[in-house]
Protein backbone atom coordinates (compact mmCIF):
# COMPACT_ATOMS: atom_id res chain seq x y z
CA UNK A 1 0.00 0.00 0.00
CA UNK A 2 1.18 3.82 -0.62
CA UNK A 3 2.06 6.29 1.90
CA UNK A 4 -0.97 8.15 -0.05
CA UNK A 5 -3.29 5.08 0.29
CA UNK A 6 -1.59 4.39 3.94
CA UNK A 7 -2.86 8.03 5.11
CA UNK A 8 -6.35 8.43 3.63
CA UNK A 9 -7.54 5.00 5.53
CA UNK A 10 -5.89 5.87 8.51
CA UNK A 11 -7.26 9.69 8.30
CA UNK A 12 -10.95 8.41 7.20
CA UNK A 13 -10.74 5.10 10.17
CA UNK A 14 -10.03 7.69 12.64
CA UNK A 15 -12.89 10.39 10.99
CA UNK A 16 -10.45 13.08 10.84
CA UNK A 17 -8.54 15.32 8.16
CA UNK A 18 -4.88 14.06 7.14
CA UNK A 19 -2.28 15.61 9.89
CA UNK A 20 0.17 17.70 8.41
CA UNK A 21 3.00 15.34 9.71
CA UNK A 22 1.09 12.98 7.45
CA UNK A 23 0.58 15.58 4.57
CA UNK A 24 4.21 16.04 4.65
CA UNK A 25 4.84 12.37 3.71
CA UNK A 26 3.03 12.09 0.59
CA UNK A 27 5.17 15.26 -0.21
CA UNK A 28 8.32 13.05 0.32
CA UNK A 29 6.39 10.37 -1.12
CA UNK A 30 5.70 12.40 -4.24
CA UNK A 31 9.47 14.48 -4.67
CA UNK A 32 11.24 10.42 -4.81
CA UNK A 33 8.43 9.32 -7.54
CA UNK A 34 11.06 9.52 -10.12
CA UNK A 35 13.89 8.18 -8.31
CA UNK A 36 11.75 5.26 -7.36
CA UNK A 37 10.11 5.02 -11.16
CA UNK A 38 13.83 5.12 -12.38
CA UNK A 39 14.84 2.10 -9.97
CA UNK A 40 12.24 0.22 -11.17
CA UNK A 41 12.97 0.72 -14.82
CA UNK A 42 16.48 -0.08 -14.36
CA UNK A 43 15.83 -3.67 -12.65
CA UNK A 44 12.83 -4.38 -15.13
CA UNK A 45 15.06 -3.75 -18.22
CA UNK A 46 18.17 -5.73 -16.45
CA UNK A 47 16.09 -8.45 -15.14
CA UNK A 48 17.59 -11.75 -17.05
CA UNK A 49 21.21 -10.30 -16.34
CA UNK A 50 20.01 -9.28 -13.12
CA UNK A 51 19.02 -13.32 -12.65
CA UNK A 52 21.65 -14.68 -14.21
CA UNK A 53 24.41 -13.29 -13.24
CA UNK A 54 22.67 -13.79 -9.08
CA UNK A 55 21.92 -17.53 -10.03
CA UNK A 56 25.84 -18.19 -11.21
CA UNK A 57 27.31 -16.61 -8.12
CA UNK A 58 24.57 -18.75 -6.26
CA UNK A 59 25.93 -22.00 -7.86
CA UNK A 60 29.60 -20.66 -7.28
CA UNK A 61 29.26 -20.53 -3.36
CA UNK A 62 26.78 -23.41 -3.46
CA UNK A 63 27.29 -25.80 -6.09
CA UNK A 64 25.67 -28.59 -3.77
CA UNK A 65 22.54 -26.72 -4.80
CA UNK A 66 23.33 -28.07 -8.14
CA UNK A 67 24.84 -31.21 -7.69
CA UNK A 68 22.62 -34.75 -7.89
CA UNK A 69 20.52 -34.56 -5.05
CA UNK A 70 20.72 -30.56 -4.39
CA UNK A 71 17.37 -29.08 -4.31
CA UNK A 72 18.67 -26.92 -8.09
CA UNK A 73 19.90 -30.55 -9.80
CA UNK A 74 18.25 -31.02 -13.17
CA UNK A 75 16.70 -28.36 -15.66
CA UNK A 76 13.61 -28.20 -14.33
CA UNK A 77 14.42 -27.25 -10.79
CA UNK A 78 16.96 -24.95 -12.05
CA UNK A 79 14.52 -23.32 -14.35
CA UNK A 80 12.08 -23.17 -10.96
CA UNK A 81 14.72 -21.59 -8.88
CA UNK A 82 15.66 -18.90 -11.75
CA UNK A 83 11.26 -18.62 -11.94
CA UNK A 84 11.56 -17.66 -8.38
CA UNK A 85 14.42 -15.06 -8.71
CA UNK A 86 12.82 -13.14 -11.29
CA UNK A 87 9.13 -13.44 -9.15
CA UNK A 88 11.43 -12.22 -5.87
CA UNK A 89 12.79 -9.04 -8.14
CA UNK A 90 9.93 -7.96 -9.62
CA UNK A 91 8.38 -8.06 -6.02
CA UNK A 92 11.26 -5.94 -5.28
CA UNK A 93 10.51 -3.46 -8.35
CA UNK A 94 6.13 -3.34 -6.52
CA UNK A 95 7.60 -2.53 -3.18
CA UNK A 96 9.95 0.21 -4.21
CA UNK A 97 7.82 1.77 -6.67
CA UNK A 98 4.91 1.89 -3.74
CA UNK A 99 7.21 2.97 -1.56
CA UNK A 100 6.43 0.87 1.18
CA UNK A 101 7.71 -3.10 2.31
CA UNK A 102 3.97 -4.27 2.55
CA UNK A 103 3.87 -6.05 -0.82
CA UNK A 104 6.98 -8.25 0.21
CA UNK A 105 5.54 -9.23 3.15
CA UNK A 106 2.25 -10.04 1.97
CA UNK A 107 3.03 -10.69 -1.76
CA UNK A 108 6.49 -12.61 -0.98
CA UNK A 109 6.82 -13.62 2.92
CA UNK A 110 3.48 -15.07 3.56
CA UNK A 111 3.21 -18.65 2.73
CA UNK A 112 6.42 -18.36 0.82
CA UNK A 113 8.37 -20.26 3.88
CA UNK A 114 5.22 -22.93 4.46
CA UNK A 115 5.63 -23.41 0.90
CA UNK A 116 9.07 -23.77 0.45
CA UNK A 117 9.70 -26.11 4.02
CA UNK A 118 6.83 -27.98 2.50
CA UNK A 119 8.68 -28.52 -0.41
CA UNK A 120 12.06 -29.35 1.31
CA UNK A 121 13.74 -25.91 0.02
CA UNK A 122 16.46 -24.74 2.40
CA UNK A 123 15.69 -21.18 3.63
CA UNK A 124 19.13 -20.08 4.21
CA UNK A 125 19.97 -20.98 0.61
CA UNK A 126 16.96 -18.71 -0.23
CA UNK A 127 18.05 -15.73 2.01
CA UNK A 128 21.54 -16.35 0.07
CA UNK A 129 20.25 -16.30 -3.48
CA UNK A 130 18.21 -12.98 -2.30
CA UNK A 131 21.69 -11.62 -1.72
CA UNK A 132 22.61 -12.96 -4.71
CA UNK A 133 19.74 -11.06 -6.93
CA UNK A 134 20.63 -7.68 -4.41
CA UNK A 135 24.42 -8.08 -5.30
CA UNK A 136 23.50 -8.65 -8.99
CA UNK A 137 21.06 -5.85 -8.99
CA UNK A 138 22.52 -2.59 -7.10
CA UNK A 139 26.00 -2.04 -9.08
CA UNK A 140 23.38 -1.30 -11.90
CA UNK A 141 22.41 1.88 -10.45
CA UNK A 142 23.56 4.91 -9.29
CA UNK A 143 24.88 4.82 -5.67
CA UNK A 144 21.88 7.29 -4.63
CA UNK A 145 19.68 4.88 -6.36
CA UNK A 146 21.25 1.33 -4.84
CA UNK A 147 21.19 3.23 -1.52
CA UNK A 148 17.19 3.94 -2.07
CA UNK A 149 16.81 0.42 -3.16
CA UNK A 150 18.85 -1.78 -0.85
CA UNK A 151 16.38 -1.74 2.24
CA UNK A 152 13.92 -3.16 0.27
CA UNK A 153 16.04 -6.33 -0.64
CA UNK A 154 17.65 -6.30 3.01
CA UNK A 155 13.59 -6.66 4.06
CA UNK A 156 13.31 -9.50 1.89
CA UNK A 157 16.67 -11.47 2.83
CA UNK A 158 15.77 -10.75 6.41
CA UNK A 159 12.12 -12.34 6.12
CA UNK A 160 13.34 -15.20 4.07
CA UNK A 161 16.73 -15.77 6.75
CA UNK A 162 14.13 -15.59 9.96
CA UNK A 163 12.51 -18.40 8.96
CA UNK A 164 15.04 -20.65 9.37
Amino acid sequence: MTVVSQVILKADDQLRYPSSGELLSITEFFQTGEQRIRIAETLTESEQKIVEQASRELWKQRPDYIAPGGNAYGQKQRAQCLRDYNWYLRLVTYAILAGDTEQIETIGLVGAREMYNSLGVPMLGMSLAMGCLKAASLPLLSTADAEAAGPYFDYLIQGLSSAV
